[in-house]
């Protein structure tokens, strides 16, 4: 085994950092870790008396009162623009007249802690009267609102389980979501209401259905009239049903801490969705966990903007964490976050001015790439200055770091709402490259790990121990030992250890609902009570976990050695040129391709001899374009210190997102490789014959594809091991502190819009 040299000083939240505890390693396995802290015994809940989710509601009502609990905004108009667009089609100017829509919002209104708790009470009384009994499962089909948490409140206060659904599932998904656990109620809005109308007649256990917003009366028609005995009711209505009742009923109904609180289903990349099965001490287990590794990093008055889909262990988990902690959440729209979404008022992110943001990476390479569109659009000048500010960030100057962020990198924090100071990536990959810009330039960005079947906690890095490459360290939950992967060289007696990542403790669910052939299936839940991840993961000596690859997506190539596919895709994605990326191998191919749907203000700005006007669809289908992607994918991966085998031979060009629809990403926007592979089995084949007769490079699709970044049920964040930071000499910090304040003194920059974001959020649009 071997040693280990702490450099993480000791610290009330976690001791040591990791430790090993006995009993000794078994053939093939590590020893078992903890967080030090928590070696003798593991945590189960934040403190004694909370051991429900409505006991969080009375603790939070009781402790936090009339402090702000959630803020909402209302949509006042719709404001529709006409705008003439033109454009090269096949080397024709094409004009389109095309209509946008954008939102005049409300002001943030805010409710307290009592006004919620008596609003989940309305609720709770509202379903007890409709004859929802314990044990029931309710389905929430709805997008992440205030509304989807009093749906959620209410029927945990009164045992009856809810079970989850994407709001971007199509008819078959929600058919799966409401007939496996045979839901007796759902949850939805408004614009979602017609697919419902679709299903229910296939749903025959669906007997109530709530919704909020202004349906069309013709949908309510077609679904009350499926059959008898259909309650179709508004959400405020049943909360005034709720209020004629009396409250002592619902006493009856208080849940336990074995209850099933929600059963949460995965998107499914294999097959239909996994339910997984989450009790309500679950759930009270990842508040202690948080509140015990992280808790003094939260403050009173931090905020928090909520727009991630709380059908996700990752936002679901966030919230109530932060109903515990008596938090303000600010529900947004992914159209409306920006300024340039919304007409005649802030977006979302500057009316509510968040301190704390979680986000999916596609998100932050968003940000990232657009900040530096606009940096490299700006004159050279300007982006001397930019870059000038990043190196003296990046060396840690004293005083100067401090000048740079108040005089440089202000306009950019500006477009956040100028409070900004913790973000969380999770749901996928986020390059190292894309974490420390975004942390040097805008907000610390921490990553952690963690899955449905966790609760969304297994590890993370606090900010006291802030570095890039590693998840951090392990939850004050749960504890975890490696098992070897031998046919790929990952072994517990390396140096470093490496191995599958398994893990056991109370944050880990019981299983998947009705699944026994998964529930007694070995590779996945062990006798012993460990659940196989399938993540390979790596300890790092100060004692922090770092993931290096991802099994199912290990591929062997003709070569005889493995290349991790998602390890790949989250470096490549840092390329500017690319927006979203899927690598593809088979093991017959000596180095893997890519699909790529490139980042349009970044190629555009690639090819300045490039007429504007060509539409994205020609610049995929031009040869040199193609090249130059590949080029620049390629010198990507020579920076991230890649392999020969790992360097891409040839990449496929596509003018169009990937979306749920196509059938290519899931609901939670993980791409369905296998489907991929099969639909364009076709164009595989002929690059596989390029490459064999000598030709390496681009191949173009001319069929419309699209594709979308994606979340990954099973992992909130993964990224390779952590390297040590780089100390630059003296004199080069000299040199860039002359540089840039000859430059910056001078010249000074003036702005990075927020027009950056707008991009962003609207690109993310589909991602969450």
């Amino acid at each position: 085994m071997a040693s280990y040299t702490y450099r993480l000083q000791p610290n009330e939240s976690w001791g040591k950092g990791s430790v090993e505890i006995d009993p000794p390693a078994q053939q093939g396995e590590s020893r078992v870790r903890r967080l030090e802290k928590t070696k003798d015994r593991l945590v189960t809940g934040p403190m004694e008396g909370i051991n429900t989710v409505h006991d969080v509601l009375l603790h939070a009502s009781r402790v936090h009162g009339e402090r702000n609990a959630y803020g909402i905004r209302d949509i006042i108009d719709i404001v529709e623009e006409q705008k003439e667009v033109t454009k090269m089609v096949g080397g024709k100017e094409v004009k389109e007249t095309k209509t946008w829509k954008y939102f005049h919002l409300s002001e943030y209104k805010y409710i307290s802690y009592l006004e919620f708790k008596s609003g989940v009470s309305e609720v709770s009384r509202g379903l007890l009267k409709l004859g929802v009994e314990k044990n029931d499962v309710f389905n929430i089909y709805a997008a992440t609102s205030l509304s989807w948490q009093y749906l959620s409140y209410g029927c945990a206060s009164i045992s009856t389980i809810v079970a989850t659904a994407y709001d971007t599932l199509g008819e078959s998904g929600l058919e799966h979501s409401l007939n496996e656990p045979e839901c007796v109620g759902i949850f939805t809005n408004a614009d979602l209401l017609p697919v419902v109308a679709k299903v229910i007649g296939a749903v025959p256990s669906l007997r109530v259905v709530i919704y909020d917003g202004q349906p069309q009366e013709s949908v309510l028609s077609k679904i009350t009239s499926s059959r008898e005995g259909v309650t179709v009711l508004s959400l405020d209505a049943l909360r005034e049903l709720g209020r004629e009742q009396p409250s002592e009923p619902t006493e009856s109904r208080i849940p336990t801490s074995d209850d099933v609180a929600c059963i949460m289903y995965t998107s499914g990349t294999t097959g239909p969705p996994k339910g997984v099965v989450i009790k309500h001490s679950n759930l009270i287990a990842a508040i202690g966990a948080v509140e015990t590794l992280v808790g003094r990093h939260i403050k009173p008055d931090d905020t928090f903007l909520a727009f991630l889909p709380l059908a996700h262990i990752l936002e679901y988990v966030v919230e109530l964490c932060f109903v515990f902690l008596g938090i303000c959440s600010g529900y947004g729209r992914v159209k409306t976050l920006t300024d340039q979404s919304v007409r005649n008022c802030k977006g979302d992110i500057k009316a509510f001015r968040p301190t704390i943001m979680v986000g999916v990476p596609a998100v932050w390479e968003l940000i990232r790439k657009g900040i530096l569109a606009q940096v490299n659009s700006s004159g050279a000048i300007r982006k001397s200055v930019f870059n000038g500010a990043m190196s003296v960030k990046r060396a840690n100057v004293p005083v100067i770091k401090d000048v740079v962020d108040t005089l440089v990198f202000s306009k950019i924090k500006q477009a956040t709402g100028g409070r900004l100071r913790l973000a969380m990536s999770g749901g996928a990959a986020l390059s190292r490259e894309t974490q420390e810009f975004l942390t040097l330039a805008l907000v610390t960005v921490l990553q952690g790990y963690g899955m449905t079947e966790s609760c969304g906690v297994t590890a993370i890095l606090p900010p006291d121990i802030m570095q890039y490459g590693c998840v951090g360290l392990p939850f004050p939950s749960v504890e975890i030992k490696f098992l070897d992967v031998p046919e790929a060289g990952y072994f517990s007696t390396n140096n470093p250890p490496q191995g599958e990542i398994l893990i056991r403790g109370a944050t880990v669910t019981s299983g998947y609902y009705k699944r026994e052939d998964l529930n007694n299936d070995e590779t996945i839940f062990t006798k012993d009570g460990w659940l196989r991840t399938g993540d390979v993961g790596q300890w790092n000596k100060d004692g922090t976990l770092s993931l290096i690859d991802r099994i199912k997506n290990l591929v062997k190539l003709q070569s005889g050695e493995y290349i991790a596919l998602e390890r790949l895709e989250a470096s490549y994605k840092s390329c500017q040129v690319v927006s979203n990326i899927c690598v593809h191998a088979t093991p017959d191919a000596t180095q893997p391709i890519a699909i790529i749907y490139p980042h349009e203000v970044h190629l555009r700005a690639s090819l300045p001899d490039e007429d504007p006007r060509t539409s994205l669809g020609d610049l995929c289908a031009n040869p040199k374009v193609n090249a130059l992607v590949l080029k620049e994918c390629n010198a990507t991966g020579k920076k991230s210190g890649f392999k020969g085998i790992e360097m891409l031979q040839a990449v496929v060009l596509t003018a169009d997102e990937w979306t749920p629809e196509s059938g290519l990403v899931t609901a939670a926007q993980k791409l369905q490789r296998k489907k991929i592979a099969q639909k364009y089995d076709a164009e595989i084949s002929v690059r596989s014959h390029l490459v064999g007769r000598g030709h390496t490079g681009s191949l173009l699709i001319t069929k419309s594809l699209s594709f979308a970044e994606g979340f990954r049920d099973t992992e909130i964040g993964f990224c390779p091991p952590s390297s040590p930071r780089t100390t630059p000499s003296s004199s080069n910090i000299f040199a860039v502190c002359r540089s840039f304040l000859f430059v910056f003194f001078i010249f000074g920059l003036s702005n990075v819009p927020s027009v950056v974001f707008s991009y962003t959020f609207h690109r993310a649009r589909n991602i969450s």
